[in-house]
């Protein structure tokens, strides 16, 4: 589809540039977080303080805390440890701390190595990331997340040099010895050079938010993040800073606040809540739909649209999150392990157990909630009343409409394809196809549609069962409709949706696919286009009127 490019300033390539450096970050993070869930299950059921951490010796095996010596069970792995007296027994090691020190760490490393350069940027990024991680004595989260992406593209360059050059049937041997050899020598500058480096690093960013805290001014960081957030920057500050620092922070007391400074639902349901009282059109009514799957499914990117409808409602945000944090530093509210998606039924989950404080935590997280919601939800509603006559004199004026036109200028791009939706013209998807691609894509079959965003999870997850079911509802056969990550999408998709921000990058991807562009993957009337070619395709599109 045509797509025209708007001149942008420095500041705003800057943003684009990081936003898909977060967006790169959550790659990384994303597909591994069921691994993080797992972590902190682990260690809110089995630690000594957990919730069966007085099931013995099942508590003491898996939880790390157990005398091999007492308990007799043979085989598990064990550390010297030191007692209380002085003496030393042999400890079993126990699942908590290897999955947090290593498990976690490699996870993140093969994925970010597997998306610079497939599997053998994974396999040369494990190794590398390795030697950094028994080069140092903390979880290596964050030095992971750098190493891992960085070994990965000098495999990259490494291959280039002989790329056509090695004669026939020696390529696996080369490919091998070449890949083995380069993972050994980063294993080793990780265990000598970048593990000690990520050590100060790590120190250093913890001093930081430790000087923050000290002086009670954590609750500032709402000032950066809510308005991150609107700007689609969320994940290079959560995913890239809180979520790593957070692991060590809970490692050492078995929560951090860390994790709800940006995961916390209270702001984005307050706004929500405001304009489904206090809006007008179609940001009144759909609201209340975006309440349940912000609250309930962790979706915070539902909310961005209707802050950008009404820019001025961001402090309402700013001020909602600031609640909140500084709820949680007063009364010592915080995660035992990341929740993500940001639901209240991840959050509960992760500030629910004895190591986290158990349930008297569980209501100092609630009350954060609660209390950033009311702040956002009285300063949104004021914001709205003062600008209602005047929304409604200027009709779409401060209505969801608006904000393809901010959305667009913030992220520096302009699609001809959105500039259709605010006036709901039709449009022929595949006239807008790419120069070349129109003609094929008229005869080519539509089998494979997908919907991708960022992390190919939440938003298109749910916009790939909005369309599911209306396929179904038309009785047309033969098509499937799933989600991936951008990131992961391949030559065999006929038909690609995203939101208007990440078409350039999912057509530069796969180029010679069908692109359709959507600003809201719940409700869009491009699902009605893509139900007429499906029909004409199959033989059963509704006779034109006379």
């Amino acid at each position: 589809m045509t797509t025209s490019s708007t001149p942008v300033s420095g500041a705003k390539r800057a943003q684009v540039g990081v936003q898909r450096f977060g967006t790169f970050l959550s790659g990384m993070i994303m597909p591994n977080i069921a691994a993080f869930i797992a972590w902190g299950f682990i260690t809110m059921l089995f630690i000594s303080v957990g919730w069966l951490g007085w099931w013995h010796p099942v508590s003491d095996l898996l939880g790390g805390f157990g005398n091999a010596d007492a308990i007799g069970w043979q085989g598990a792995m064990t550390t010297l440890a030191e007692a209380k007296d002085g003496t030393t027994f042999p400890q079993y090691v126990g699942l908590v701390g290897p999955m947090v020190t290593y498990l976690l760490p490699l996870l993140l490393a093969n994925t970010a190595g597997r998306m610079v350069y497939r599997p053998r940027g994974g396999v040369v990024a494990t190794m590398a990331v390795m030697g950094a991680l028994v080069g140092t004595d903390i979880p290596m989260s964050l030095g992971a997340m750098i190493m891992g992406p960085l070994a990965a593209w000098i495999t990259k360059q490494m291959d280039k040099l002989w790329d056509g050059k090695i004669k026939p049937g020696f390529e696996m041997l080369v490919n091998n010895f070449s890949a083995g050899i380069l993972g050994m020598l980063l294993a080793i500058v990780g265990f000598f050079a970048f593990g000690p480096v990520m050590l100060g690093i790590s120190a250093a960013l913890g001093t930081a938010v430790g000087w923050l805290v000290s002086l009670n001014l954590l609750p500032v960081l709402s000032v950066i993040v809510e308005p991150a957030k609107v700007l689609f920057l969320n994940n290079a500050i959560n995913h890239g800073v809180f979520t790593p620092l957070g692991i060590e922070q809970a490692n050492e007391v078995g929560k951090s606040i860390l994790f709800l400074i940006e995961a916390n639902p209270g702001p984005g349901v307050g706004l929500l809540l405001a304009f489904t009282f206090f809006g007008i059109g179609a940001a009144k009514a759909s609201a209340p739909g975006a309440i349940i799957i912000q609250f309930f499914g962790g979706i915070h990117e539902i909310y961005f649209p209707y802050a950008l409808s009404k820019p001025l409602t961001i402090l309402a945000l700013i001020a909602g999150g600031a609640t909140g944090v500084t709820t949680n530093m007063l009364l010592g509210g915080g995660l035992a392990f990341p929740a993500a998606p940001g639901s209240i039924i991840a959050v509960t989950a992760a500030a629910a157990g004895p190591a986290a404080g158990g349930i008297g935590n569980l209501l100092v997280v609630y009350l954060s909630v609660v209390l950033a919601a009311a702040v956002s939800f009285v300063l949104t509603a004021v914001i709205l009343r003062a600008s209602r006559a005047r929304d409604l004199l200027n009709e779409n004026a401060g209505d969801l409409s608006a904000a393809i036109s901010k959305t667009e200028a913030n992220k520096g791009k302009k699609s001809s394809v959105l500039g259709t939706l605010a006036g709901g013209e039709a449009v022929d998807l595949v006239a807008q196809a790419d120069v070349g691609a129109g003609a094929a894509l008229r005869t080519k079959t539509i089998t494979n549609i997908v919907f991708a965003c960022d992390a190919g999870m939440g938003s298109s997850a749910m916009g790939a069962s909005v369309l599911r079911n209306k396929i179904k509802k038309e009785g047309i056969d033969g098509i499937t409709v799933v989600n991936k990550a951008i990131a992961n999408l391949t030559p065999d998709a006929d038909l690609i949706i995203t939101q208007q921000t990440l078409t350039d990058r999912a057509r530069g991807v796969v180029p010679g696919a069908l692109h359709v562009s959507v600003d809201n993957f719940m409700n869009s009337p491009k699902y009605d286009e893509v139900l007429d070619l499906l029909r004409e395709q199959a033989g059963n599109a509704p006779d034109a009127p006379a």
